[in-house]
Order: C-alpha cells, then sequence, then structure tokens
C-alpha cells in the first residue's frame, strides 16, 4: 500500500507524518521535558515519587559517576537488570546522559541466558538488583563487565522506610541470596559521589546506537535489536501523535505494571510519557494483584498499559471490580493479542474501551494501533504516523487488500539491524527498508489491519491452515476458561493434530467433552481439537506472553521418549 492509501485513514487531529529529526538526541528530548516538567511527577513507586526534576538530578549524578570514576566511555554497553523500581529510569537516563548504551537485561534471566546476552551484546558495566547478585557472581568472570553497581528495592524511600522494606525483602521474604562480588558498589553511595561533579552530557548523533534490545528468545538464540536515538525519538512521537487528543501534559498518571526491561513497557513509558510531563505508576511485581489492587485504590490513574492475560486476572480479582475506575481514560494493549471477549469484559468493568496496537522489538516497538477515537476490537489498527504496512506472498510480491500474508512494515521506527548478525538483518530488513515481522495479517478496505498470527505458529491440519489466536479466541467466550493455548502435535493421518492447554476459573470446573463441544459449535471441523490438556498455569514470558514455544518442545520430547 502506498503513501496515499493510507493518508485519509487517519482520524481527524492524527497527524500523517511526524518528525524524527525534531530532536537530535534522546538526551535532548530529556533535557527539555525535565525543564518543561520540572515540578511534575515522572516516576511513582512503592509510595515514593520522583518529579523531572528528581530524575534530571539523579541520573546527572549517575552519569557525572560513570564519566569521572570509571573507565567506560561513549559507545560502550551497560547492562541494566531492575524490575519497575525507582532506579530504573535514573540509571538509564543517566548512562544514555554520558553516552552509554543500554542494555535492558530481565531479572528473571537464568546464568545461562545473562551469560550469553552480557558476551553477545560486549558489555562491560552491569546495574543489578541484589536479588540477582548470587547469579551475576557466576556470570560475571565469564564476561567483559568490570564495573558492577548493585541496588536493593527500597534504596530511594525514606531511611526508615527503605529500611524496613530492604530488610523484609532480604530476611523476611529470603528474596536476596548471599553474594559476593567483588569491587561491587552500592548505587546509593556512587550517586552521593557523581553529585559532587557536574555530568557532561553527551551529544551523539541521531544514528547512533541507543539501546540495544535482545528479542524474547522464543524463536531460537536471543538476537539484539539495535535501536537509535533516531528510532526511538521517532517511536515516542508516534505514540504521543496517536495520544495527543485523549491525554493531556502533566496531568496525567498512567500505571506501568509491564517491566520496563521490555520495549513495549520501555518507550511507552519511559520515552512517550516523558516526552508528555506525565507520572508513571510503577508496578514491581504485577503477578502480586493484592499489592498492585492496592496501589490501584491509592492512586487517581488516568491511564492503564497493559495485555490480554493481564487484563484477563483483573477483571477476575473482586477486589480489582470494587476500585473507582472514574478517572481512567485511556487503556492501551500489547505484547500479544487482545481477545475480543477480554476486551468487553474490561470495558464492562472499568468502563475504558482497550486500544491494541501491534509492534516488535524490532520497530521499537509500536508499528500500528487503534486510534483512540475510532477503535475497532479484532484489529491492530492503521499504522502510526509516517509508517507504511504491506502484506506479501511466499515469495516478496505484495497482496492486494483483504488477502492474506506477511505483514510488512517500514517507518523511521525501524531497527538498524542485529547486532553483529549480517544475515539474519537481511533475512528481516531488505533495501528499502521494509521489515518482514513474520505476523501473517490482513489489510482491510478502511486500512485496519488484522493479523491472524504468528507464522511460525500455523498449525497445518490435512493442508489446512489453522491458526492458534483463532481457537483461543474462541475457546476465551467458554464459561470457565481462565487462559487458553493451541499448539499442533504431529499425527500420522492429518500431519499435525490440534491440541489445547487449558487453565480453568477458581471455582469453575469443564471437561474435555465441554470443550470439544463448545470448539464444534463455533468452528469448522479440521480446527476442532483432538486433545485437550487441563493445567493449573501455563507457561508465559516475563510480560506474560503464552510460550506455546515451550508446550511443543514438551509435546515433542514426550513423543520422542515414547519412541525411545
Amino acid at each position: 500500500m502506498n503513501e496515499n492509501f493510507w493518508k485519509d485513514k487517519y482520524p481527524e487531529g492524527v497527524p500523517t507524518e511526524i518528525d524524527p529529526d525534531q530532536y537530535p538526541n534522546i538526551q535532548a528530548v530529556l533535557k527539555d521535558s525535565c525543564e518543561r516538567f520540572a515540578d511534575k511527577p515522572a516516576f511513582t513507586n512503592l509510595g515514593k515519587t520522583l518529579t523531572y526534576g528528581d530524575l534530571y538530578k539523579l541520573s546527572g549524578d549517575f552519569a557525572a559517576w560513570l564519566q569521572n570514576h570509571t573507565d567506560l566511555e561513549p559507545g560502550d554497553r551497560i547492562a541494566v537488570q531492575l524490575p519497575n523500581v525507582l532506579q530504573y529510569p535514573v540509571v538509564v537516563f543517566g548512562a544514555i546522559r554520558a553516552g552509554l548504551v543500554i542494555v535492558n537485561t530481565n531479572p528473571l534471566y537464568t546464568t545461562r541466558e545473562m551469560e550469553h546476552q552480557f558476551n553477545d551484546s560486549g558489555a562491560k558495566a552491569l546495574v543489578c538488583l541484589a536479588n540477582m547478585g548470587h547469579l551475576a557472581e557466576k556470570v560475571i568472570p565469564k564476561t567483559e563487565i568490570q564495573t558492577v553497581v548493585i541496588t536493593e528495592v527500597g534504596d530511594f524511600l525514606p531511611p526508615f522506610k527503605r529500611f524496613l522494606v530492604n530488610n523484609v525483602v532480604k530476611y523476611v521474604k529470603k528474596m536476596v541470596p548471599a553474594f559476593h562480588i567483588p569491587n561491587a558498589q552500592k548505587l546509593n553511595d556512587i550517586l552521593a559521589l557523581g553529585s559532587k561533579k557536574a555530568a557532561r552530557n553527551a551529544n551523539p548523533d541521531s544514528g547512533d546506537l541507543a539501546v540495544l534490545q535482545y528479542t524474547g528468545g522464543t524463536t531460537g538464540v536471543a538476537k539484539g535489536a539495535m535501536l537509535t536515538h533516531r528510532n526511538l525519538i521517532a517511536n515516542m512521537l508516534q505514540a504521543k501523535a496517536v495520544m495527543a487528543s485523549n491525554l493531556g501534559e502533566g496531568t496525567e498518571t498512567i500505571v506501568a505494571p509491564l517491566p520496563l526491561y521490555h520495549i513495549y513497557a520501555f518507550t511507552f513509558h519511559c520515552m512517550a510519557m516523558m516526552m508528555t510531563g506525565n507520572n508513571n505508576l510503577l508496578i514491581t511485581n504485577p503477578r502480586d494483584l493484592p499489592s498492585m489492587i492496592k496501589d490501584l485504590k491509592n492512586n487517581k490513574f488516568t491511564g492503564f498499559v497493559g495485555l490480554n492475560t493481564l487484563f484477563a486476572a483483573l477483571c477476575n480479582n473482586s477486589d480489582f471490580r470494587k476500585l473507582n475506575f472514574s478517572n481512567l481514560k485511556m487503556t492501551v494493549s500489547g505484547g500479544m493479542a487482545l481477545q475480543i471477549a477480554t476486551a468487553e469484559r474490561w470495558t464492562e468493568v472499568t468502563g475504558s474501551q482497550v486500544c491494541e496496537g501491534f509492534g516488535m522489538t524490532e520497530t521499537s516497538p509500536i508499528a500500528t494501533v487503534n486510534p483512540i477515537q475510532n477503535i475497532k476490537l479484532g484489529t491492530i489498527g492503521i499504522p502510526v504516523s509516517s509508517t507504511l504496512c504491506k502484506v506479501i506472498d511466499e515469495d516478496g510480491k505484495e497482496l492486494p487488500l483483504g488477502e492474506t500474508g506477511e505483514l510488512c512494515v517500514k517507518g523511521p521506527q525501524v531497527m538498524k539491524g542485529y547486532w553483529l548478525q549480517e544475515d539474519a538483518t537481511k533475512e528481516v530488513l531488505d533495501e528499502d527498508g521494509w521489515l518482514r515481522t513474520g505476523d501473517i495479517g490482513i489489510i482491510q478496505e478502511d486500512g485496519y489491519i488484522r493479523l491472524v498470527d504468528r507464522k511460525k505458529d500455523m498449525i497445518l491440519v490435512s493442508g489446512f491452515n489453522v491458526y492458534p489466536n483463532e481457537l483461543e479466541d474462541v475457546l476465551a467466550t467458554l464459561p470457565g476458561v481462565l487462559q487458553s493455548a493451541a499448539i499442533g502435535i504431529p499425527d500420522e493421518k492429518s500431519g499435525e493434530a490440534i491440541k489445547v492447554f487449558i487453565t480453568v476459573r477458581p471455582g469453575d470446573s469443564l471437561t474435555k467433552e465441554q470443550v470439544i463441544a463448545h470448539m464444534r459449535s463455533n468452528l469448522t471441523g479440521y480446527k476442532v481439537a483432538r486433545h485437550v490438556e487441563f493445567r493449573d498455569e501455563l507457561p508465559v514470558t516475563n510480560v506474560g506472553k503464552i510460550l506455546r514455544r515451550q508446550l511443543r518442545d514438551e509435546e515433542l520430547k514426550k513423543t520422542s521418549d515414547a519412541n525411545q
């Protein structure tokens, strides 16, 4: 689809183009926002709030320490392994101001995953939570990391509360195994040291690398997507353009339950919200629903950024349903497919429509979104400003409207490429800047795009394509189903047979016969599961996306073991 096709698809007030060169780098955006919104709250966590002025001061202290007390130079990589705590934005923006490249690292990583990411990125420094210190201790000697900074959950809280929180985490909940890392330094100590000298803001080019963001690894070994300053600035401007008519500047509180080290939350909360001067309510552990709901009760939140599994879990919680949602005017979904049944239930409970978008690590991440003024459930919306989409067949030929093929994206937010992986880059990114997403989609006449499923997750039953998302959408409408996942398993007669995994809502019960009967009444025969397995829980990623690949691997292992 060419530019002319998309131009009349944008609602009034949403620009078709943004200027990705409006700012030379992220440092300039940060300085501008922190000066304009100095007294406004930027991040809130565990009852403590940092203003934009606080953020600039503390990030400057961290930058000054990096510049005056380490051997790190602009362009060096620093791994940041922190959950949603106030220390995260301080460290990230401080490192960026010093010219370093951020390597966002999942705190739930195993030593194997940490070692791969640290070595692949060539990280020379690490900032991590004390809870992960025992793992870092094992991994660091196998890497090039020389500078290590440790922080505890409550380090930015007032003295008494800091002592209380850190001791409860360490001694009551026993969440900090003993560790010893020679020369590791405490974050609060180095901030005090850094405050004695002024930071010198680095001035990188817009095309320089800002973040090395590793893909989830669900399709093999994790690769580092190279996101430049221009990529991230483009995406924050694109996000702002979509929200402009619905959100004010310096007046909103957006709930941030998804991890900031994940690109979806990183760009939305650390980048787009910074540009609008709004506050982010950081939820450190979204799986602890009682604590999260307590936070929501104590804060007048106007926006909520989540994903399907979290929306479903909250709507099934009686305490959540009792909250006051009168201030909520925007709910955004991404990270995984939004099921219509879940979206409708959320609207029923909160009064807020869910605005679904689509993106990837490789697109910084937002590529398409439902404009808030015109949400169409079941779609991922239209391309964000300055972005084009098309659908192609197996041979790379563009398909007409309404036909199913692989979705491709082109825009200023598309990554530079994969770190040190030229061949992998060429597989997904062509010379004209088109990125192959690996997702199967359809572009409708109205410009809205529907995703069918991941290319790699497609099930082939007797030559017919079956998409797990469709099956899971149907299962979501069966009373009693909390979560579901559909996969293909080897079958002698049909090539693959469908197997569904289901978790049941507390207090409900379901049988295999009920599941199959529901599928039969809603789906063509070949799309009905032949196998049903009930589980207490399904494997999920750090952001709550169900891992179909892990389920497939488990089934293949069962088959292999049975044949031996």
